[in-house]
């Protein structure tokens, strides 16, 4: 019988996936049998990078009993009111992980519940809310030693990813192909990668190629950005056909009848990533968790048209989705930051920002196929350089547990209730 709730707010896929779904399957597993007790809903808000599938990912977990989508937020967070008119049990908590800190006080205060927030880069409303797990002792140092009893050091969530063996058996060189899951990226990610597996492939055949195709996205969708009908950044990239296909159930990328590139849709693929002797990925959650497995990378952030980069957070966000002004402020944006970062060397994947240096290649600008193609088959013939990224990665990888220690902090919570 379900005797307390568990409200989770979050918005945005990378939060779904790297934060909300891991901690969830970890509440249960040390629960065990008294997760039978506990009901666990998660309430979206509106966010910039949502790809509308957040909800179905999410229900999709087994340890997640009912979900709101962001379309009903502002329902729920002005008047209390679900879209479903959910019943909630006398005791509970709210779990915030992702969007606004200011919502938890809000919901916590209208259900009576106890709030405690993940904290990766502030903590805030530190007089409303019961408990603070942030990512690192220097966030807990800009809080006031007076609210220090309410903090706890968990750890990056980002990079918490289980330890995961390497397969010795393998013997074959594989490429991992990272496009990203938000729109924004995948526009120029997905026709620009598979050029460069293309270009690759004819010049050593024995290479594979493989994308783990992110929860929040479909296969379909996957394929659709490398349609020159449905993308019109294609022909920026390259003229070669991208297709979908599908071969004995499995499903993968055809570039012009001449290369498979395998889809991974299972998820989490740990496994299979770790496997994967060199990754070619955007900026993002997933630069941390490829690090995270010792996995080197090449970051890559094409800049062929500026009014498709719109993944930016913040105001910045805001303005470059405007409607009608929109793409001009993309692109003013984007000219901006892109010549900073250029003249500055700024750091953007997160080995990288961790080590204070750039230990994984980040390449930014009108990058051209052939040049990152070759990249890859250097490290290929040269695999004593790959070796030297790995040993830094692991020199700079985070220390695992958050997940653990986020979820210790919830079940002392059920325990008081």
């Amino acid at each position: 019988m379900t005797n307390f709730d568990i409200l989770i707010l979050s918005n945005g896929p990378g939060e779904i996936v790297t934060w909300v779904i891991p901690v969830v399957e970890k509440v249960k597993s040390l629960l065990g049998e008294g997760f039978q007790n506990v009901r666990v809903s998660l309430i979206l808000s509106p966010c910039p990078h949502s790809t509308g599938n957040e909800a179905d990912v999410a229900l999709g977990c087994d340890g997640i009993h009912r979900v709101q989508s962001a379309d009903h937020f502002w329902r729920f967070l002005l008047w209390g009111k679900t879209a479903d008119n959910w019943a909630w049990c006398k005791d509970g908590l709210v779990l915030f992980l992702g969007g606004d800190q200011f919502f938890t006080v809000v919901a916590a205060k209208r259900l009576g519940y106890r709030s405690v927030v993940y904290g990766e880069w502030d903590a805030r409303w530190l007089r409303q809310i019961d408990h603070f797990a942030v990512m690192n002792s220097a966030l807990k140092e800009k809080i006031s030693p007076r609210f220090h009893h309410k903090v706890t050091v968990v750890g990056d969530l980002m990079a918490d990813v289980p330890d995961v063996p390497l397969n010795d058996s393998d013997s074959d060189f594989c490429v991992g192909l990272l496009p990203g899951s938000k729109a924004s990226k995948l526009t120029q990610g997905v026709p620009f990668l598979s050029a460069i597996a293309h270009y690759i492939h004819h010049k050593q055949p024995d290479i594979k190629f493989s994308i783990p195709v992110a929860p929040t996205i479909s296969p379909k969708i996957l394929a659709s950005y490398g349609n020159k009908n449905n993308n019109k950044y294609v022909e920026n990239f390259t003229d070669l056909s991208i297709e979908l296909s599908t071969l004995d159930n499995f499903q993968f990328l055809q570039i012009s009848n001449d290369l498979n590139i395998t889809l991974i849709t299972s998820f989490p693929c740990y496994d299979d990533i770790k496997n994967f002797d060199i990754c070619l990925t955007t900026v993002g959650a997933n630069t941390a968790q490829l690090a995270s497995l010792n996995v080197p990378m090449i970051v890559v952030i094409p800049t062929y048209q500026l009014d498709a980069m719109k993944s930016w957070d913040g105001i910045l966000g805001l303005l470059m989705n405007l409607p009608w002004l929109g793409n001009n402020f993309a692109k003013l944006i984007n000219w901006l930051i892109i010549n900073y970062s250029m003249r500055n060397k700024k750091l953007y994947a997160w080995p990288n920002i961790w080590a204070k240096k750039e230990i994984v290649p980040e390449l930014i600008g009108h990058l051209k196929v052939e040049d990152i193609g070759d990249l890859i088959l250097d490290y290929y013939y040269h695999p004593q350089k790959l070796q030297a990224i790995r040993q830094e990665l692991s020199l700079v990888s985070k220390a695992k547990g958050a997940r653990h220690k986020i979820a210790q902090i919830i079940i002392q919570y059920i325990n008081q209730k």
